[in-house]
């Protein structure tokens, strides 16, 4: 069956513990004409994936992308997939955190186990888009703000995240609520792209473009979250209607491979020309 759901899934990677809850994890579902079914928030990796199934319904048309580690295998450092982006995207001022088996922060893993369980199946993306549903791959935001053109960042990430150095520690929220607003404008203009995303069409997403962005880090953070499962969920759509001419496939080559049949780490990441690998591996 023909994909035609898409679902983006912005994961709290950490997991929480004892008192502490786990911190909100975005989730959004946008179909093949942009408009936004599904958009909200979860706590935990039960309940993400008790989300995902709601939304996906039998799964066999739905594709799921995940801002977090979903294969890690590495004993220290980073993966490879981790290198790839800032070697490929750092000219953009983007780079990953790293994560290996020493990471206390593995919601991505348990998320991929849990819809295993379920029926789903990962993938890593290195044959192209999947022919059918029930997939699951891992993507990295930031390298859809800088590697689609529609988004209009050609030099340099926006800084809704992380605070340069150029910006004082007493406007940085002034500075991060505007630029976040920004993005949320170049967002809605995605509404005639291709494939397009509509922003307007689901009374949570629309609300992003209502009401100013917050400055206070909560309601910040809170809104932040949805923006990336968003992105996840067009970058999802945009690697089925595309594949590999608008995105590249970040991890290992071939030679790399140790273990036959293993999971492989990787990142789907949306690229343009300039920021593509320099080899034919996939």
């Amino acid at each position: 069956m023909a994909l035609e759901r898409f679902i983006g899934i912005d994961l709290a990677w950490a997991l929480g513990g004892g008192r502490a809850r786990p911190n909100e994890t975005g989730v959004a579902v946008i179909d093949a004409r942009g408009e936004v079914i599904d958009c909200g928030w979860t706590r935990g990796v039960d309940e993400t994936a008790d989300r995902i199934a709601s939304v996906a319904g039998d799964g066999s048309s739905s594709l799921a992308f995940v801002d977090a580690p979903l294969v890690v295998d590495n004993p220290s450092g980073q993966r490879p997939c981790e290198r790839e982006v800032g070697r490929r995207y750092g000219r953009w001022k983007v780079s990953a955190n790293s994560t290996n088996l020493a990471s206390p922060r593995a919601a991505g893993v348990l998320l991929l186990e849990r819809l295993r369980s379920a029926g789903w199946r990962y993938d890593d993306g290195r044959g192209g888009p999947p022919g059918d549903g029930g997939a699951l791959s891992e993507c990295y935001p930031y390298t859809t703000l800088v590697g689609a053109p529609e988004l209009g960042y050609p030099l340099q990430r926006p800084t809704y995240k992380r605070r340069p150095a150029s910006v004082p520690t007493t406007r940085w929220r002034a500075v991060r609520a505007q630029v976040c607003d920004e993005l949320i404008a170049r967002l809605a203009a995605l509404a005639t792209a291709d494939p397009p995303l509509r922003l307007t069409s689901h009374p949570v997403a629309r609300r992003l473009l209502d009401e100013p962005t917050p400055e206070a880090a909560g309601a910040y953070k809170h809104r932040e979250d949805l923006i990336d499962a968003l992105l996840c969920a067009w970058t999802a759509s945009l690697w089925a209607r595309h594949g590999l001419t608008r995105c590249q496939v970040l991890g290992p080559g071939e030679s790399d491979l140790r273990v036959p049949g293993a999971d492989v780490a990787t990142i789907i990441a949306p690229a343009r020309t300039e920021q593509r690998r320099d080899d034919t591996r996939r």
